[in-house]
Protein backbone atom coordinates (compact mmCIF):
# COMPACT_ATOMS: atom_id res chain seq x y z
CA UNK A 1 0.00 0.00 0.00
CA UNK A 2 3.03 2.29 0.46
CA UNK A 3 3.04 3.26 -3.46
CA UNK A 4 3.87 6.64 -5.11
CA UNK A 5 0.29 8.74 -6.10
CA UNK A 6 2.00 10.64 -7.95
CA UNK A 7 -0.04 11.83 -10.94
CA UNK A 8 1.52 12.49 -14.03
CA UNK A 9 1.10 15.18 -16.58
CA UNK A 10 -0.50 12.49 -19.20
CA UNK A 11 -2.82 11.27 -16.73
CA UNK A 12 -3.58 15.20 -15.60
CA UNK A 13 -4.54 15.72 -19.61
CA UNK A 14 -6.68 12.61 -20.25
CA UNK A 15 -8.95 13.51 -16.84
CA UNK A 16 -9.43 17.02 -18.63
CA UNK A 17 -12.94 16.20 -20.63
CA UNK A 18 -12.20 17.74 -24.29
CA UNK A 19 -15.61 17.69 -25.78
CA UNK A 20 -19.11 19.23 -25.16
CA UNK A 21 -19.97 15.11 -24.36
CA UNK A 22 -17.13 14.83 -22.55
CA UNK A 23 -17.67 17.97 -20.64
CA UNK A 24 -21.51 16.89 -19.91
CA UNK A 25 -20.91 13.03 -19.19
CA UNK A 26 -18.36 14.77 -16.63
CA UNK A 27 -21.26 17.16 -14.97
CA UNK A 28 -23.64 14.16 -14.66
CA UNK A 29 -21.20 12.07 -13.31
CA UNK A 30 -20.52 14.83 -10.84
CA UNK A 31 -23.87 15.25 -9.85
CA UNK A 32 -24.55 11.46 -9.07
CA UNK A 33 -21.15 11.67 -6.91
CA UNK A 34 -22.69 14.60 -4.79
CA UNK A 35 -26.15 12.99 -4.54
CA UNK A 36 -24.40 10.01 -3.13
CA UNK A 37 -22.18 11.49 -0.61
CA UNK A 38 -25.71 13.18 0.34
CA UNK A 39 -27.01 9.91 0.72
CA UNK A 40 -23.81 8.53 3.32
CA UNK A 41 -24.96 11.21 5.61
CA UNK A 42 -28.45 9.82 5.65
CA UNK A 43 -28.20 6.65 5.03
CA UNK A 44 -24.72 5.48 5.59
CA UNK A 45 -22.37 3.51 2.97
CA UNK A 46 -24.64 -0.51 3.20
CA UNK A 47 -27.75 1.91 2.31
CA UNK A 48 -26.55 3.42 -0.91
CA UNK A 49 -28.49 2.74 -3.47
CA UNK A 50 -28.47 3.88 -7.27
CA UNK A 51 -32.13 3.88 -7.17
CA UNK A 52 -32.38 6.25 -4.15
CA UNK A 53 -29.80 8.19 -6.45
CA UNK A 54 -31.82 8.63 -9.53
CA UNK A 55 -35.25 9.37 -7.39
CA UNK A 56 -33.11 12.46 -5.66
CA UNK A 57 -31.61 13.17 -9.42
CA UNK A 58 -35.36 13.08 -10.86
CA UNK A 59 -33.70 10.68 -13.14
CA UNK A 60 -34.71 6.73 -14.67
CA UNK A 61 -32.36 4.70 -12.88
CA UNK A 62 -31.24 3.32 -16.57
CA UNK A 63 -29.85 6.76 -16.71
CA UNK A 64 -27.99 6.37 -13.85
CA UNK A 65 -26.64 3.15 -14.75
CA UNK A 66 -25.57 4.64 -17.96
CA UNK A 67 -22.48 6.59 -15.96
CA UNK A 68 -22.15 4.13 -13.00
CA UNK A 69 -22.39 0.89 -13.54
CA UNK A 70 -23.18 -0.66 -9.86
CA UNK A 71 -23.27 0.00 -6.58
CA UNK A 72 -19.87 -1.12 -6.02
CA UNK A 73 -18.07 0.86 -8.54
CA UNK A 74 -20.00 4.11 -7.03
CA UNK A 75 -18.19 3.23 -3.89
CA UNK A 76 -14.90 2.27 -5.53
CA UNK A 77 -15.57 6.45 -6.89
CA UNK A 78 -16.37 7.51 -3.62
CA UNK A 79 -13.73 5.96 -1.94
CA UNK A 80 -10.79 7.44 -4.19
CA UNK A 81 -11.78 10.51 -4.02
CA UNK A 82 -11.83 10.34 -0.36
CA UNK A 83 -8.92 9.07 -0.04
CA UNK A 84 -7.16 11.74 -2.65
CA UNK A 85 -8.72 14.04 -1.22
CA UNK A 86 -7.19 13.31 2.48
CA UNK A 87 -4.07 12.43 0.39
CA UNK A 88 -3.97 15.69 -0.93
CA UNK A 89 -4.62 18.22 2.61
CA UNK A 90 -1.51 15.95 3.90
CA UNK A 91 0.19 16.96 1.33
CA UNK A 92 -0.67 20.53 1.27
CA UNK A 93 0.84 20.52 4.83
CA UNK A 94 3.29 18.96 4.60
CA UNK A 95 5.40 19.92 1.57
CA UNK A 96 6.44 23.49 3.04
CA UNK A 97 7.78 22.37 6.20
CA UNK A 98 11.68 22.09 5.93
CA UNK A 99 12.91 18.76 5.26
CA UNK A 100 15.21 18.81 8.13
CA UNK A 101 12.39 19.29 10.24
CA UNK A 102 10.91 15.47 10.96
CA UNK A 103 8.61 16.29 13.55
CA UNK A 104 7.49 19.26 12.23
CA UNK A 105 6.91 17.13 9.08
CA UNK A 106 5.10 14.43 10.84
CA UNK A 107 2.74 17.14 12.89
CA UNK A 108 1.47 18.93 10.07
CA UNK A 109 0.77 15.20 8.49
CA UNK A 110 -1.37 14.59 11.93
CA UNK A 111 -3.06 17.84 11.98
CA UNK A 112 -4.01 17.60 8.72
CA UNK A 113 -5.39 14.17 8.46
CA UNK A 114 -8.05 15.08 12.09
CA UNK A 115 -8.74 18.64 10.12
CA UNK A 116 -9.77 16.56 7.05
CA UNK A 117 -11.69 13.87 9.02
CA UNK A 118 -13.54 16.82 11.63
CA UNK A 119 -14.79 19.05 8.27
CA UNK A 120 -15.29 15.46 6.29
CA UNK A 121 -16.83 13.06 8.94
CA UNK A 122 -19.31 10.83 6.55
CA UNK A 123 -16.05 10.23 3.73
CA UNK A 124 -13.83 9.62 6.68
CA UNK A 125 -16.45 6.84 8.07
CA UNK A 126 -16.85 5.36 4.51
CA UNK A 127 -12.61 4.99 4.35
CA UNK A 128 -11.87 4.15 8.36
CA UNK A 129 -14.93 3.15 9.78
CA UNK A 130 -16.75 -0.28 9.00
CA UNK A 131 -16.36 -2.44 5.73
CA UNK A 132 -19.44 -2.31 4.00
CA UNK A 133 -20.84 -5.89 3.69
CA UNK A 134 -20.16 -7.77 0.02
CA UNK A 135 -18.07 -4.98 -1.04
CA UNK A 136 -14.56 -5.70 -1.71
CA UNK A 137 -11.87 -2.53 -2.48
CA UNK A 138 -10.52 -3.19 -6.38
CA UNK A 139 -6.62 -2.58 -6.66
CA UNK A 140 -7.66 0.99 -7.85
CA UNK A 141 -7.85 2.71 -4.13
CA UNK A 142 -4.79 1.16 -3.40
CA UNK A 143 -2.44 4.38 -4.87
CA UNK A 144 -4.86 6.71 -3.42
CA UNK A 145 -4.87 4.99 0.12
CA UNK A 146 -1.39 4.73 0.03
CA UNK A 147 -0.84 9.03 -0.04
CA UNK A 148 -0.73 9.41 3.41
CA UNK A 149 1.28 6.78 4.25
CA UNK A 150 3.54 7.22 1.75
CA UNK A 151 4.37 10.66 3.57
CA UNK A 152 4.88 8.83 6.89
CA UNK A 153 7.36 6.57 5.09
CA UNK A 154 9.72 9.28 3.71
CA UNK A 155 9.49 10.85 7.25
CA UNK A 156 10.79 7.40 8.53
CA UNK A 157 13.35 7.39 5.86
CA UNK A 158 14.81 10.39 5.74
CA UNK A 159 15.49 10.41 9.45
CA UNK A 160 17.68 7.45 8.71
CA UNK A 161 19.42 8.41 5.90
CA UNK A 162 20.06 12.14 7.39
CA UNK A 163 21.48 10.41 11.02
CA UNK A 164 19.02 12.64 12.80
CA UNK A 165 17.36 9.54 14.32
CA UNK A 166 18.08 9.06 17.70
CA UNK A 167 21.14 6.92 18.57
CA UNK A 168 18.73 4.73 21.17
CA UNK A 169 15.92 3.95 18.14
CA UNK A 170 18.98 3.47 15.99
CA UNK A 171 20.33 0.32 18.00
CA UNK A 172 17.29 -1.07 19.13
CA UNK A 173 16.75 -4.88 18.23
CA UNK A 174 13.38 -6.24 17.32
CA UNK A 175 13.15 -9.92 17.81
CA UNK A 176 13.66 -11.93 14.75
CA UNK A 177 9.67 -12.90 14.41
CA UNK A 178 8.60 -9.14 14.88
CA UNK A 179 11.25 -8.80 11.92
CA UNK A 180 9.39 -11.60 10.11
CA UNK A 181 6.20 -9.71 10.19
CA UNK A 182 7.69 -6.35 9.39
CA UNK A 183 8.56 -7.91 6.27
CA UNK A 184 5.56 -6.62 3.79
CA UNK A 185 6.15 -2.89 4.60
CA UNK A 186 10.04 -3.45 4.20
CA UNK A 187 9.87 -4.70 1.10
CA UNK A 188 8.01 -1.27 -0.07
CA UNK A 189 10.69 0.76 1.82
CA UNK A 190 13.10 -0.12 -0.29
CA UNK A 191 15.53 1.18 1.51
CA UNK A 192 17.70 0.26 4.73
CA UNK A 193 15.41 1.38 8.00
CA UNK A 194 16.25 0.17 11.29
CA UNK A 195 13.71 -2.78 11.83
CA UNK A 196 12.75 -0.35 15.46
CA UNK A 197 11.86 2.62 13.48
CA UNK A 198 9.37 0.52 11.24
CA UNK A 199 7.89 -0.89 14.22
CA UNK A 200 7.61 2.52 16.05
CA UNK A 201 6.43 4.23 12.46
CA UNK A 202 3.61 1.47 12.16
CA UNK A 203 2.30 2.20 15.84
CA UNK A 204 2.03 5.46 15.57
CA UNK A 205 0.48 5.38 12.37
CA UNK A 206 -2.34 3.40 13.54
CA UNK A 207 -2.28 5.38 17.07
CA UNK A 208 -2.59 8.69 14.53
CA UNK A 209 -5.95 7.12 13.07
CA UNK A 210 -7.28 5.64 16.30
CA UNK A 211 -6.91 8.45 18.32
CA UNK A 212 -9.01 10.54 15.39
CA UNK A 213 -11.44 8.03 14.89
CA UNK A 214 -12.01 7.72 18.58
CA UNK A 215 -12.84 11.52 18.71
CA UNK A 216 -14.80 11.75 15.57
CA UNK A 217 -17.37 8.74 16.47
CA UNK A 218 -17.46 9.66 19.90
CA UNK A 219 -15.50 7.61 21.94
CA UNK A 220 -13.57 10.76 24.11
CA UNK A 221 -16.86 11.99 25.37
CA UNK A 222 -16.61 12.39 29.39
CA UNK A 223 -12.91 11.22 28.72
CA UNK A 224 -11.31 14.10 26.95
CA UNK A 225 -12.56 18.08 28.12
CA UNK A 226 -15.13 18.86 25.04
CA UNK A 227 -14.56 22.82 26.36
CA UNK A 228 -13.00 25.03 23.33
CA UNK A 229 -9.06 23.91 22.96
CA UNK A 230 -9.62 21.08 24.92
CA UNK A 231 -9.43 17.96 22.27
CA UNK A 232 -6.98 20.13 20.09
CA UNK A 233 -4.85 20.07 23.17
CA UNK A 234 -4.55 16.70 23.85
CA UNK A 235 -4.66 15.46 20.13
CA UNK A 236 -0.98 17.88 19.92
CA UNK A 237 0.42 15.73 22.99
CA UNK A 238 -0.08 12.83 21.47
CA UNK A 239 1.69 14.38 18.09
CA UNK A 240 4.28 15.14 20.02
CA UNK A 241 4.83 11.85 22.03
CA UNK A 242 4.72 9.75 18.80
CA UNK A 243 7.36 11.76 17.82
CA UNK A 244 9.38 11.33 20.46
CA UNK A 245 8.35 7.37 20.55
CA UNK A 246 9.72 7.05 16.72
CA UNK A 247 13.26 9.19 17.57
CA UNK A 248 12.14 12.31 15.12
CA UNK A 249 11.85 14.57 18.17
CA UNK A 250 13.59 15.73 21.27
CA UNK A 251 12.24 14.17 24.62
Amino acid sequence: MWQNAGVDDETKARSVPRSARERARAEITGEILAAARRQLATEGAPALSLRAIARDLGMASSAVYRYVASRDELLTRLIVDAYDSLGAAAEAAESPVARDDLGGRWSAVCRAVRGWALANPNEYALIYGSPVPGYVAPPDTVAPASRVANLLVRILVDATVSGALRATIAVDQVPAEDRSALAPIRSFIGVEVPDALVQRGLMAWSALYGTVSFELFGQLHNVVGEEPGDREAYFAECVRRWAQQMGIAEG
